[in-house]
Formats: C-alpha cells, structure tokens, sequence
C-alpha cells in the first residue's frame, strides 16, 4: 500500500506563493478598474458672470463734483470756527455754486455745450474750496480730530475724483482708468456688458458655476474682467471638489476660444459651441445641431440661478457699503440659495418615498400640499 505523503515544505511555500501572486493581480486590476471609473468624467458644469449692483445713485460727473464741493465747504465751516476770523470764509459765492448746479440739474434737455460749462465752473469752485481748506488746515494742528469719521473718508476720495474730472474736462472724453463714480463707495467701478435695458451697470462682477443646481462662486471683482479666462482654473476646481473632470462645460461664445478648446480635448471635456473650421454638412451637422440645442437649453440653469437670486434673494441690489461686507452679503446670498434648493430636493425626496398621495407644487416661496 502507498503512504500519502505530506509535500515537501518547498512545494507549499511556491503553491502558497502563487496563490497570492494571483490575489496580488486580482486586486490590482479592481484597483486599476476603479481608478478609471474614477476618472471618468461625470456631470455637466454651467459658467456665467453676472454684475451684483451696489445701492448707489446713478452717477454724473455734475453730481459727483457738486457732492466733492459740498463736503469741503461742511469741513471748511468746521475749521473756520477754530481760526481768527479775516474776511470771506470762501474766495467765492457758496449760492453762486450751486445756482450753477441747479441750472444744469433742472434743466429738462442737456446738451453739450450746458454740461461743459457746469462741469468747467464745479471744477473752479471745487479748486477753490480745497485750497482754502489747506490754509485752514495749516492754521488749525488737530485739524484731523475735528472731522466726523464719515467726512473724513470722503475728503480722502475727493482729490481723486477731482484729478479723474479735470482729466477727462482737458481731454474732452467721459472715460478713464478706474473712474471712481461714488463718494461713498468710492470702490465700486463702471461694468459695461451691453445687454438691454441697462448696458452699464454700479457693482460688483460675479462668475459663478452651477453644478446638479447648486451654485458655486469662482470669482468676484469690482472692475470688469473677461471670465472666459478662468475656465481652466473653474474645472480644475471641479476636480478637486468632486474627484474627476466634468463630462460637458456648457458656457457662451466668452469661454470658446483655442486655448480652452484645447484645455478641453486634451481631457476628454466636451466644450459646448460650434466646432472651429469648415462647417461638417449632412448626419453629422445634424446631431451636432441637436447637440447644441440641447446643450443651449441645459444651461438655461444658470441663467434661472441668477434670476432667482435676483427676484427672491436680493442679489439685485447690494445695500452694503463697504467692500467686504457687500462681498460678503452677496456670498450668505448664495448660501441662502442653496440652502433653499437643497432642503427643496430632500421635501421632494421625502414625499416621493412617503406612502401617501402628496403632490408638492413649489411656487413663489410657498409649498402647497395636497392628499
């Protein structure tokens, strides 16, 4: 009869071996499996800028220089009680000045010629005015302890904004390089973006993203800037948030250019818009219309994002007046907003699963509820 006998210990430990090297390659290619399901790109990402408006007066150069002259005559008759009086406390007619104003403000049609003129007769008095503001500060040491904190930041923003006017009155232009248009808010800027009714718009630029209809602030600013330059840094930053690239961007002709094209292609992006060179004729020019009609129709998210912000959380006008705090009003704004959607989606949820016959009809703030 035979004996079984056990295999040498040689034999086990290259069977052992073996077996492992076999668990070994299972394992890496699940891991290599789920590092491509990973990196798969997944989701749309929706750009668009739009412009917060600061709570200011719609500005005039006559406006801005008549504000400029009242506040250094209020810190003239301030001082002017703390010197020897000698003489007229202005070289000129504080009623003449703003009989000038008022002849161009009043008047139901302006024309050039009227509004050179009053503008050419605020600068002189607004000269005039902080000149002897000067002289009385030289007379008075403490000057700055008399001046009201609020006074004090306008007579900051004044030699600026008479510079900027006496430039533009010499030039005979209505631009210049960060036209200050508030005394109050002296760092909001002009925003041109020529859509109907209102091409010029007094706040701040926002560009935002839209991703499963949760909105994500990329950038804001002041001044105008093109945003179609931030869309590499836009999807890198999906990427960091949500571990993979987008499978679609869907923005407007801004974004569209060769090097954003190329950023795209080079990961696998699908960049909406018509491709560049000669127009593709037959099946293809077909579902690529088809494409674009449905890519068109996807981003009207973010174009309702904006509005609803606007209409219902007061992203259409800013009542802030400082710079942080009116960047940081726009952004609870936003938080508001998603906060909103969010808890819509988890009612909406809710009532799906609930064994009830419940329609939820979300309209104006209000949810209406039926059994």
């Amino acid at each position: 009869m035979g004996v079984n006998l056990p295999d040498p210990p040689v034999a086990n430990v290259e069977r052992q071996s073996a077996q492992s090297g076999k668990k070994n390659r299972n394992t890496s290619k699940k891991k290599l499996k789920k590092e491509k399901k990973q990196k798969k790109n997944r989701g749309k990402l929706i750009m668009d800028a739009t412009v917060a408006p600061a709570d200011i007066k719609y500005p005039t150069d006559i406006d801005l220089l008549n504000k400029s002259r009242e506040h250094l005559e209020t810190a003239v008759d301030i001082l002017w009680k703390k010197v020897p009086h000698k003489g007229h406390k202005l070289p000129y007619s504080p009623k003449a000045a703003r009989k000038s104003h008022l002849s161009l403000a009043k008047s139901k049609k302006w024309t050039e010629t009227k509004c050179r003129a009053a503008i050419g007769d605020q600068l002189r008095y607004t000269e005039l005015a902080a000149k002897r503001l000067e002289e009385l500060k030289s007379l008075v040491p403490d000057y700055k302890t008399r001046f009201p904190a609020w006074l004090h930041r306008r007579l900051e923003v004044i030699p600026l904004v008479y510079a900027q006017q006496k430039q533009m009155y010499d030039s005979h232009t209505h631009t210049c390089e960060n036209r200050i248009v508030s005394l109050e808010q002296p760092h909001v800027r002009p925003i041109q973006h020529g859509k109907r009714p209102n091409p010029t718009e007094f706040g701040q630029k926002l560009h935002l993203s839209v991703v499963d209809g949760f909105t994500f602030w990329e950038q804001t600013c002041w001044s105008n800037f093109n945003e179609g330059c931030d869309l590499t840094a836009v999807v890198e930053d999906y990427r960091r948030k949500f571990g993979c690239y987008p499978e679609a961007v869907l923005a407007d002709k801004i974004y569209q250019t060769r090097a954003n094209r190329a950023f795209c292609k080079e990961r696998g992006i699908r960049l909406t818009g018509p491709a560049l060179g000669r127009p593709k004729t037959g099946e293809t020019d077909r579902k690529q219309k088809r494409q674009m009609y449905k890519d068109a129709c996807d981003r009207n998210a973010v174009e309702g994002r904006n509005g609803n912000a606007k209409r219902r959380f007061g992203l259409d006008l800013i009542a802030a007046k400082l710079d942080e705090t009116a960047k940081t009003e726009a952004a609870l704004i936003l938080l508001a907003m998603n906060a909103a959607h969010a808890l819509a989606r988890w009612l909406l949820r809710f009532f799906q699963k609930s064994p009830l016959w419940l329609i939820l009809w979300l309209h104006g703030g209000t949810i209406y509820i039926f059994q």
